[in-house]
């Protein structure tokens, strides 16, 4: 397998394989997702690893490979969008099955009741929420139409949810 100056291929999944599977499954928060990844991280790194010129730097190298196959699922699947779907919706979950028109009416109900939860927020959380899953803009876009940093985007958006997630559970 890895041949040459550098510790073999299979050391360092042994060495470094727990900490890459861990820190996939805090990213995307599905251990069989995880898994899956995970396994995808292996064969990338596992093909690209006789050009790898610094093994001291394997771990790292481990990680940006976690990260780029993490964020290209998340590019097909779409899932940073699920956040709606998941924390304000759950709560429909547990109703028993209704027939379509009295879905339409909760459906339609429960977005005003999060349209009107939305604008408790501050401007500066409620405006980025509102670009990125209303209007559907991406952070960059974001970034540029603010006149703010990515980093400034992605932090209000974190701390807008964090706000949120309490007065969401009350729609529960």
């Amino acid at each position: 397998m890895g041949k040459g100056f550098g510790q073999p291929f299979e050391e360092l999944v042994i060495e470094h394989g727990p900490a890459i599977f861990k820190y996939i499954v805090t990213l995307v928060r599905q251990k069989e997702l995880a898994e899956d990844l995970y396994q995808e991280v292996l064969l990338s790194a596992y093909l690209a690893y006789p050009a790898v010129k610094e093994h001291s730097k394997c771990r790292s190298w481990f990680f940006t490979i976690a990260v780029n196959k993490c964020r290209d699922y998340w590019r097909k699947e779409k899932k940073s969008k699920l956040f709606w779907k998941e924390e304000v919706y759950s709560y429909s979950a547990f109703a028993t099955t209704a027939p379509i028109p009295e879905e339409e009416v909760l459906h339609k109900f429960s977005a005003e009741q999060m349209a009107e939860k939305l604008n408790l927020l501050p401007d500066i959380y409620r405006k980025p929420i509102y670009l990125y899953y209303y209007q559907e803009l991406t952070i960059g876009e974001i970034a540029q139409k603010s006149n703010l940093p990515m980093s400034t985007v992605k932090t209000r958006m974190k701390r807008a949810k964090e706000r949120l997630r309490p007065k969401l559970q009350s729609l529960a």
